[in-house]
């Protein structure tokens, strides 16, 4: 018999106790985190260093015996990997330079061209699926197109997505050949976590909310 709760559960499996899993198992609340974060010198550094984000993923598995582990990473990657800046300001989070016009669109590289920037996060997902235990699942994921957009499209996180919304209403045509873009690299880097040993892939949508049903 299967021994991964989370997966028999999303097989439909009924169990006498739900899996445990939460979003953010891993971070500031360990000293553990701390410590290895520390050793990383920074936040993009510790995603791009395969043994310390796959140390950090490791380290709520061995503390709390969660049903899942889910791959430390950042969904501000792929828009890193597809060509646009990013760096994070100590106190107010992530920034990138904005895509707003043709121009900055074609900047961007092909969905294709990802991999060799993302390989970091590969390796740390074959090391995770050899060292979890047994009995635990491994998810990983990608931040949704809407979501990635909302940050593409303003250069950092928005109270309520407004840059985004006014790019869709004044160039219909630009904003929908990013979401394209954005979708083509997420399914390319997903699919690229499940051959590396991900069991489970979820998409992060945290501004859906923001969306009309008829534009979602």
């Amino acid at each position: 018999m299967m021994t991964k709760l989370l997966l028999r559960a999303l097989q439909g499996e009924t169990l006498p106790v739900p899996p445990i899993w939460m979003m953010r198992q891993a971070g500031r609340y360990l000293p553990e985190y701390r410590a290895t974060r520390a050793q990383a010198g920074d936040f993009l550094s510790l995603c791009y260093t395969p043994e310390l984000a796959a140390e950090v993923t490791l380290q709520p598995i061995r503390r709390f015996g969660f049903d899942a582990a889910i791959l430390f990473a950042d969904i501000l990657l792929v828009p890193q990997a597809l060509g646009a800046d990013l760096w994070f300001v100590t106190g107010e989070g992530p920034r990138l330079s904005t895509i707003t016009t043709e121009a900055d669109f074609g900047k961007l590289k092909p969905a294709g061209d990802i991999h060799e920037h993302l390989a970091p996060v590969y390796e740390t997902v074959r090391i995770l699926a050899n060292d979890l235990p047994d009995e635990t699942a491994l998810i990983g994921f990608a931040g949704a197109p809407w979501t990635v957009a909302t940050y593409m499209i303003a250069g950092r996180g928005t109270p309520d997505q407004g840059p985004a919304h006014a790019l869709m209403g004044e160039n219909r045509a630009l904003f929908e050949a990013l979401l394209e873009r954005i979708t083509e690299a997420t399914i390319e880097y997903l699919s690229m976590q499940i051959e590396a040993g991900a069991e489970v892939v979820k998409l992060f949508d945290s501004w859906a909310g923001s969306l009309k049903g008829e534009d979602f």
